[in-house]
């Protein structure tokens, strides 16, 4: 099993191996899960659990021999290309910009658009001094292609690419890139702002700030007094 973000500080592992019997379900796994970590009882409410990188629609499902489970709280919001990785160890650096860039435009597109996300030095009033962004790398490269290919289904003739980077970046640093190129303006800042917001609600990738009195909290948890 996979736990993630405040699910990984409620099971103090980022993997555990739990043993269940024969034609036990998901809702049997959250019942040996809560007794072993009594913590995990709030968060219930709003875990998805993922089976296999694909998250179960219900708790009734059952679980076959060696299924990878994955606890998703809600997420916090090189080259590119079809088939390449889109996430990135550390910050977005600007040659991996100008690849993304370089990588949706061509002579017929007339407009490009680029968004670059930078990690800022406060967040409601509280100063800031770095971010870790951790994720479920397997699920999230998906999730990233599904947004990318159907916001291109959905506009023919537009091309999108987005790269994110993980791990501890810095105030300043870059932490996301997204590129649409059209023929249009239009058509390319209106998929832009789609794609990121598609990224923030949809791909399990989890932000955790760190904050100059040395507290630090899981975005989706509630803000420090």
């Amino acid at each position: 099993m996979l736990s993630f973000a405040t699910a990984l500080d409620a099971v103090g592992r980022a993997e555990t191996e739990v043993e269940l019997p024969d034609g036990s379900t998901i809702a049997d796994l959250v019942e040996r899960l809560t007794a072993a970590h009594p913590a995990l009882e709030a968060l219930w409410p709003r875990l998805a659990v993922a089976v296999d990188g694909e998250v179960a629609g219900d708790r009734v499902a059952p679980l076959h021999d060696g299924a990878e489970v994955a606890l998703l709280p809600p997420v916090s919001g090189g080259s590119c290309g079809a088939g390449a990785g889109r996430l990135r160890d550390g910050a977005v650096e600007a040659d991996t910009v100008s690849s993304v860039r370089a990588g949706v435009e061509d002579a017929g597109k007339g407009a490009v658009v680029v968004f670059v996300g930078n990690v800022r030095n406060s967040f409601g009033g509280r100063p800031v001094e770095r971010i870790t962004y951790s994720a479920y790398p397997a699920m999230a490269e998906r999730r990233l292609e599904r947004i990318v290919r159907e916001l291109e289904a959905a506009e023919p003739g537009t091309r999108v690419e987005i790269v994110h980077g993980l791990g501890t970046l810095e105030v300043g640093d870059a932490s996301v890139v997204i590129a649409t190129a059209s023929a249009h303006r239009r058509q390319a800042y209106e998929v832009n702002r789609l794609a990121l917001e598609r990224l923030k609600a949809e791909v399990p990738i989890w932000k955790r700030e760190h904050y100059a009195d040395g507290k630090s909290r899981w975005r989706e948890e509630e803000p420090l007094e």
